[in-house]
């Protein structure tokens, strides 16, 4: 990313004073315009700098949000849906000014349909208060992109994270949604049914738009049942490459692992020192498969025997959910283990993903990369899919520091794109990832433009983000 795309959008001041007057009678002290409230309701998760709505509005219902939209749209002032702010692009940076809308309150699992797998929720439910709700019911919710994220940005974002090989992004796990749009007017764009051919697509439309074409009031969710058995483990490569080709191996036989995740030699120094583990400092995978028992015991021996063709040394399994857990718990607080190695630098986030067979080609180009632009940059990566991450850590008040980064962040995207990848598999765009897009999808950005202006005509839905009108 590059700070020039982190830039302030006109600002309709007499609207903005208007709505922020009306709001006060409406919502009393559900709406907020201290300080604190409107710096807690923006980006600070990464070095983008923050950007200030000018109220927080905390919704308790489709209706309210209703009235919020209708109230803005009549004055010509921006929105930007905030849930619990987890994202890495800038995605809930007020850049136009305006009104945050803070889903918190609307924390509801509205239905559970047990023998259809499928339930519905209120936006503000996040992954971790949903699958404790569940778990009774034998049924769980698989996307886990680390934060407990609220549902509602997790479909906004498209998210994804450490179970996406075997179960899908949030993409292959909406079923429908309801969807406030610029008139105020709430629509549903499907039913509970598996599949459908009755016109366009227009739950995929909005997953993914970043809040920019219309806000989510409740998603309808694919679930899980919980299996039966889940088996854990871990082994170190000689390099990355062989522990990418590894991966690389296991996916292209077929095997059904659950999470396979990959942690170069300084993040797992970092866990090592963050989480108190062990673990020798060399490239390590973290994998996790679901079944029977007798399916999981097969599929770790699969996978072993593939591990040890490439190099692969201190092969551990384990189906002690304490031990599984206490691995999978040092691999989540893998950003706060890394962010320790320099806790007086700024980091910086960000991911690419390529084809799974150009994933060791890219990987280690990028480790070369690091290594000669002399970066403190670990590495983690969801490598079953050939999505990764890097943690970049600088000091984001030296400018000769911030240009060899964002140097750094255009050679590693230009190098996914060139491999037919992506400039982000999860993060989403936001402002951070402005930049590439047009490299990415040429031609087809105009056609994103001309949605936006249809779905969203005075752009008063997050404005200044994914790209500009």
């Amino acid at each position: 990313m590059s700070r020039k795309d982190v830039v302030e959008g006109p600002r309709n001041e007499q609207g903005i004073a208007a709505v922020v007057d009306l709001l006060k009678q409406r919502f009393g002290v559900k709406f907020q315009t201290g300080q604190s409230f409107r710096e807690q309701h923006a980006h600070t998760t990464t070095y983008i700098p923050s950007q200030l709505p000018d109220g927080v509005v905390f919704v308790g219902s489709t209706e309210d949000v209703q009235a919020v939209v209708k109230l803005c749209a009549a004055h010509k002032v921006p929105m930007v849906a905030f849930g619990v702010g987890s994202s890495l692009e800038g995605q809930v940076n007020a850049a136009y000014g305006g009104i945050s809308i803070d889903f918190s309150r609307m924390d509801k699992v509205l239905e559970v349909n047990a023998e259809d797998l499928d339930c519905t929720v209120q936006p503000g439910v996040t992954r971790e208060a949903l699958n404790t709700y569940l778990r009774d019911t034998g049924l769980f919710f698989p996307i886990d992109p680390g934060a407990n994220a609220t549902l509602g940005g997790m479909a906004s974002t498209r998210a994804s994270g450490t179970n996406a090989v075997r179960y899908g992004t949030m993409k292959d796990n909406v079923l429908a949604l309801t969807v406030v749009t610029a008139s105020g007017e709430e629509i549903r764009t499907a039913h509970r049914a598996r599949k459908s051919s009755a016109g366009y697509d227009l739950t995929r439309l909005f997953v993914g738009s970043e809040g920019t074409l219309g806000i989510i009031t409740s998603v309808t969710l694919r679930l899980q049942g919980i299996p039966e058995s889940i088996g854990g483990g871990i082994c170190t490569f000689p390099d990355v490459k062989s522990a990418c080709d590894a991966v690389i191996m296991t996916i292209q036989m077929g095997i059904p692992v659950a999470r396979i995740e990959l942690l170069d030699e300084m993040q797992v120094r970092a866990c090592n020192a963050y989480s108190n583990l062990s673990l020798p400092e060399k490239p390590t995978l973290f994998l996790e498969f679901h079944g029977n028992e007798q399916t999981v015991a097969l599929q770790a021996e699969q996978f072993s025997e593939i591990a040890t063709e490439y190099g692969a040394d201190g092969i551990r399994f384990t189906s002690d959910p304490q031990e599984r857990n206490l691995l999978w718990k040092a691999r989540h607080n893998a950003y706060w283990a890394g962010r320790a190695l320099a806790p007086e630098m700024s980091g910086l986030s960000t991911d690419v993903c390529v084809p799974i067979s150009r994933l060791a080609d890219c990987l280690a180009a990028t480790q070369e990369d690091i290594a000669a632009t002399g970066l403190l940059a670990p590495i983690v990566g969801h490598v079953g899919d050939g999505n990764f991450h890097v943690l970049i850590l600088f000091d984001d008040k030296n400018d000769e520091d911030v240009a060899k980064v964002e140097a750094f962040m255009a050679r590693l995207n230009e190098r996914a794109l060139a491999m037919d990848g992506t400039c982000t598999g999860e993060h989403g765009v936001g402002q951070g990832k402005m930049s590439y897009l047009d490299a990415e999808l040429g031609g087809a950005l105009e056609l994103m433009r001309q949605i936006k202006r249809g779905l969203d005509p005075d752009n008063l839905f997050n404005p200044g983000k994914i790209f500009r009108l």
